[in-house]
């Protein structure tokens, strides 16, 4: 087979590299040099701890499998199977982190309540002030920046895959001999399938092709450091992540939302803290959530400065230099319950978007699910 692909984010190399696998040709088309959007901007996490049971959970323990595998062929994916400490202050706090220990899928999560000691042998880096933690083994990690270039590089050596980047697609047009688009160069591309994984751009084209798509944009700010010079061993988020995730929702978390306020800049910003470090030692921290169109063009100190405060407070230790502050931009199905949107907007045509906020960890089921079901 021949499979166009268009868009270079993680879901569309994602689906480029189950095709090849598959052993078909693939044209990978976008409309930057590289890919520049939210698949880079992330925290590069693979989050399993606080998926919805279910369909999400099963599709992010599969990807979490699939992103090990490539690991180990492509090195450049920096992935490592950190796990993840919520470091716990309060009893309302760790009476979350007990319903969720109590879930019939904690097992397959890896959760496990630790001490406050055992969570600083896990992890010497934290040094603050807390009382517990909650660990979850199956939660890892890979270089967001380089992750694609990586995954480009392994495809281009099967001899099956062309990149074509700075190329916009613009109409989906009648092929010879199957499904076709038409680039702002003019040219052509015809193959037996075409697979839209646009992202974030849900105008032109993919607007003309589904005006009635149930999804929507959603924008967050996050920042990076200088490394912090020393290994912090897990990723790290804090209880405010329990009020974000569905795996976390219980009776203890309607108690915690109901008698522990956010502090106030978090709940304006719907905050929550994500901490991983990177290969070279700094930390990528966030992270914000912005709903509401049209959004703002520039980014708000008052979110950073809250989440410097509270990765200082688990550190018991100033953070190390602020080096870069970004805004980035996902999409996100309406009905957030979904993995995500796949539809088939023309013959041989389907769009794939949508997975929101699970994007990096679910993108390889995400593709091979869509493999499954085109039959490639």
């Amino acid at each position: 087979m021949r499979v166009i692909v268009v868009g270079a984010g993680v879901v569309g190399t994602m689906h480029a590299w189950h095709a090849v696998e598959r052993g078909h040709e693939v044209v990978h088309i976008e409309r930057e040099s590289e890919a520049r959007g939210a698949s880079l901007r992330n925290f590069g996490q693979i989050w399993i701890s606080g998926r919805a049971g279910g369909e999400e959970l099963d599709t992010a323990l599969r990807a979490r499998e699939l992103w090990e595998g490539i690991g180990k062929r492509v090195p450049g994916l920096g992935f490592r199977a950190n796990g993840s400490l919520t470091p716990l202050r309060t009893d309302l706090e760790l009476a979350v982190a007990e319903a969720a220990l109590a879930r019939e899928d904690a097992a397959a999560r890896g959760y496990k309540l630790l001490t406050a000691d055992e969570t600083r042998a896990l992890n010497p880096a934290l040094r603050g002030d807390f009382r517990a933690a909650l660990w979850c083994e199956r939660d890892a990690a890979v270089e967001p920046r380089t992750a694609q270039l990586a995954l480009k590089a392994e495809l281009l050596a099967s001899g099956r895959y062309t990149f074509l980047g700075g190329r916009e697609v613009r109409e989906v047009v009648e092929g010879a001999h199957g499904s076709a688009v038409r680039d702002d160069h003019g040219d052509v591309h015809t193959g037996d399938t075409v697979v839209l994984c646009t992202g974030a751009w849900l105008g032109g084209l993919v607007r003309e092709l589904a005006p009635e798509l149930p999804v929507r944009r959603v924008r967050l700010q996050m920042m990076q450091t200088a490394p912090l010079g020393e290994p912090l061993t897990t990723s790290i988020a804090d209880a405010d992540s329990f009020r974000y995730y569905p795996a976390y929702a219980s009776e203890a978390l309607d108690a915690l939302n109901g008698g522990q306020a956010q502090e106030a800049t978090a709940a304006a910003h719907k905050m929550q803290l994500l901490m991983v470090q990177r290969a070279d030692g700094g930390l990528t921290i966030g992270d914000t959530h912005e709903y509401e169109h049209p959004f703002a063009f520039d980014v708000l100190e008052e979110p950073y400065e809250h989440l410097v405060g509270v990765v200082e407070s688990f550190l018991g230790r100033p953070l190390p230099k602020i080096q870069r502050r970004w805004a980035g931009v996902y999409a996100q199905c309406t009905d957030t319950s979904r993995v995500v949107h796949r539809q088939q907007v023309r013959d041989g045509v389907w769009l794939v978007t949508g997975p929101g906020g699970r994007g990096m960890t679910c993108s390889p089921a995400i593709a091979e699910q869509t493999a499954n079901e085109l039959d490639w």
